[in-house]
C-alpha cells in the first residue's frame, strides 16, 4: 500500500511540476487560473464563516462585550474581503465597490474597509492596452491617434481610461476593458454564488443571494460598451432641458464592446470641495442641480444612472460663460423602471417626504416590504422611524440620528437582508444610487436641505400628473388634472420662497431692522 502510494504521488509531483514549468515557460500569470481564483475566494469565506463561528461562541448575546467583539469580527472580515477583492481583481472589485456604497445596509466596519476598492483598481499593460486596440479596431494605436498619454486617467475594475489626440487635433478619452475581464467574469460570477450558498447554509440569517442575482444580470451590460454610448445618448437626449448638464460625445467609428471612445471632459470629483473653492463653484448649486439630474431621471423617465460614486460625475466651469456645470461620466449601468413601479415609488417619497404614515404603509407593500415597511422606510431614507413619522422634510439630519442608523444597521442585518430578498430587483440598485448621493452630499454638507425634497416633490407630481392624462379622453378631466398639478406646483413653489426668505441674509436684515419699529416683532 505504501509502494503504491508513493508511486502515486511521484507521478502527482511529476505532473503538478510539469504543469507548473509548462505554465511559467508561457508567461501565464497564476492570478488568471480559475482553480487558483476559485481557491482564494473558498480560503478567505472558510477563514471569515469559522472567525464568527468560534469567536462569538462564548460570548454572552447583547452584551457590550458582544457588540465589542462582532465589531471586531466585522473590522477583521471586511479586512480579507477587501484583500481578496484586490488579489482576484476584475467582478471581485466591482462586487466590493457595491458592497461598500451601502453605507446604511451593511455595518460600517464593511463599507468604510471596502470604499478604498475604488482606489485600489487594477492597471493593464500598455501592451496589453495596444493589443485589444489592435484587436478591436484593426489598426496600430499609432495609426489611430497622434498622441495618447500612456498612464492612464483613471483605472476602475473593468476598464481604465487614457487621453489621447485625434488627427484632426481633438482630444478625447478612450475607455479600454482589461483584456481578462470578460473572460473571467461569468466564473467568477459562478463562485460567488457557490459560496454565498454555503455561507447561507451556514448562517441561515444570511441571504444576500441577491447580490449575485444582480451581479449575473448587470456585468455583460457594464461589459458592452457599445451599451455604454447608446445609454449616454439616451439620457444626454431625456435631460436635454438642464443645460448645466454635460454628456461626452461618443465617437463611434472608435469604438467597440470593448473600447469607447468619446470627448475628453476636464473636471474636477464632485466631492472635492477644495477644488470647488479654487474655482468659485457654490457647493448648494452643486447639490442641489445634482437633486434635480436624478429626480428627473427616477421619477419621470424611469431611466436611472445607477454609479454617480464621485468619479463619475465631475464639475467644472464653464470656460466660455462661466457657468457651472456637471458632467456625467459611466453610462454603463441605467436601472429601467417599470411603469407601476415608478408610480409607486414616487407616491412613498410624497408620503414619506410630509410624513402619511397610511401613504407610507400603503405604497411600501405595493414596493414588497410586506410587514417590515417601517424598515424599508428608514432604510430608503437613512432616516430614524421617528424622522419619518414627522415627515423627513420637517426634521434636519443630526450626527446622533446618523449614528443610530448605522448602528441599526448592524443590529438588524438579518431583516435587512430578508428585506433586499423581498423587494423588487429594481429597487436593489436605487438603493446603491440613493447611498451614493447621500455620500456625496454628506461631504458637501448638503446633506437633506430642503431643495433636494423640492426638486423630488415637483418631479413627481409632473410624474403623476403626466399618468393620470395619459389615462383619461375627456378633455374636461385633462384641464382638471393640469389645473391640480399647476396649483400643487405653486404650491411648492411659495414653500420654496418661504424657505428662501427664512435663510436669506436680505430677509434677517429686513427683520432686524422691523423690530426697531413700535409695537412690531417681525420672524421671516
Amino acid at each position: 500500500m505504501a509502494v503504491r502510494l508513493l508511486k502515486v504521488s511521484s507521478v502527482a509531483t511529476a505532473v503538478f511540476a510539469s504543469s507548473g514549468f509548462y505554465l511559467y515557460s508561457k508567461n501565464v500569470d497564476f492570478n488568471d487560473l480559475s482553480i487558483i481564483r476559485f481557491g482564494r475566494a473558498a480560503a478567505t469565506t472558510a477563514v471569515i464563516s469559522y472567525d464568527y463561528l468560534t469567536t462569538l461562541r462564548d460570548v454572552q448575546y447583547g452584551t457590550e462585550e458582544y457588540w465589542a467583539v462582532k465589531s471586531k469580527i466585522h473590522r477583521r472580515s471586511a479586512e480579507r474581503l477587501r484583500d481578496l477583492c484586490c488579489s482576484n481583481r476584475g467582478t471581485f472589485i466591482k462586487v466590493g465597490q457595491h458592497l461598500g456604497a451601502l453605507d446604511y445596509l451593511l455595518p460600517e466596519e464593511y463599507t468604510s474597509t471596502l470604499k478604498v476598492l475604488h482606489s485600489r483598481a487594477p492597471q493593464s499593460s500598455m501592451e496589453e492596452i495596444r493589443q485589444v486596440i489592435r484587436e478591436d479596431l484593426g489598426k496600430e494605436l499609432s495609426n489611430l491617434f497622434i498622441q495618447f498619454e500612456e498612464k492612464p486617467q483613471g483605472a476602475a475594475s473593468l476598464a481604465q481610461v487614457h487621453k489621447a489626440v485625434l488627427p484632426d487635433g481633438r482630444t478625447v478619452a478612450v475607455k479600454v476593458q482589461h483584456p481578462k475581464v470578460q473572460h473571467q467574469s461569468s466564473k467568477d460570477i459562478v463562485v460567488m454564488e457557490f459560496l454565498l450558498q454555503v455561507v447561507h447554509w451556514l448562517f441561515p440569517d444570511f441571504a444576500f443571494m441577491w447580490l449575485v442575482e444582480e451581479a449575473k444580470k448587470n456585468m455583460p451590460l457594464e461589459l458592452d460598451f457599445l451599451n455604454e454610448g447608446r445609454n449616454a445618448e439616451k439620457i444626454a437626449d431625456m435631460l436635454k432641458q438642464f443645460k448645466f448638464l454635460k454628456i461626452p460625445k461618443i465617437h463611434w467609428d472608435l469604438s467597440t464592446k470593448r473600447i469607447l471612445t468619446m470627448d475628453y471632459a476636464e473636471g474636477g470629483q464632485v466631492n472635492d470641495r477644495e477644488y470647488m473653492r479654487r474655482n468659485g463653484i457654490n457647493v448648494n448649486e452643486i447639490s442641489r442641480n445634482l437633486g434635480k439630474i436624478y429626480s428627473e431621471m427616477i421619477f419621470v423617465n424611469g431611466f436611472v444612472h445607477c454609479d454617480p460614486h464621485p468619479g463619475n460625475v465631475l464639475v467644472r466651469k464653464c470656460p466660455e460663460s462661466n457657468k457651472t456645470e456637471i458632467v456625467l461620466l459611466d453610462h454603463g449601468l441605467y436601472q429601467v423602471l417599470n411603469q407601476d413601479f415608478r408610480l409607486d415609488y414616487c407616491r412613498l417619497w410624497q408620503s414619506l417626504i410630509k410624513g402619511d404614515l397610511k401613504g407610507i404603509e400603503r405604497y411600501s407593500r405595493r414596493l414588497g416590504a410586506g410587514d417590515l415597511y417601517p424598515l424599508f422606510a428608514c432604510v430608503l431614507t437613512a432616516r430614524s422611524w421617528k424622522s419619518v413619522n414627522v415627515g423627513i422634510s420637517q426634521t434636519p439630519v443630526t450626527h446622533s440620528e446618523d449614528v443610530e442608523i448605522r448602528t441599526n444597521a448592524a443590529l438588524y442585518l438579518p431583516q435587512i437582508s430578508e428585506l433586499l430578498n423581498r423587494i423588487p430587483r429594481q429597487m436593489l440598485l436605487l438603493l446603491k444610487t440613493n447611498d451614493l448621493l447621500r455620500g456625496i452630499e454628506t461631504i458637501l454638507q448638503t446633506r437633506a436641505s430642503s431643495s433636494s425634497f423640492i426638486n423630488m416633490s415637483r418631479c413627481c407630481t409632473h410624474a403623476i400628473a403626466r399618468h393620470k392624462r395619459s389615462k383619461t379622453k375627456s378633455r374636461t378631466r385633462r384641464l382638471q388634472i393640469s389645473l391640480s398639478e399647476r396649483w400643487s406646483l405653486c404650491q411648492i413653489g411659495l414653500y420654496e420662497l418661504m424657505v428662501w426668505l427664512r435663510s436669506s441674509t436680505l430677509a434677517r436684515w429686513v427683520c432686524y431692522l422691523l423690530n426697531f419699529l413700535p409695537y412690531t416683532n417681525w420672524e421671516p
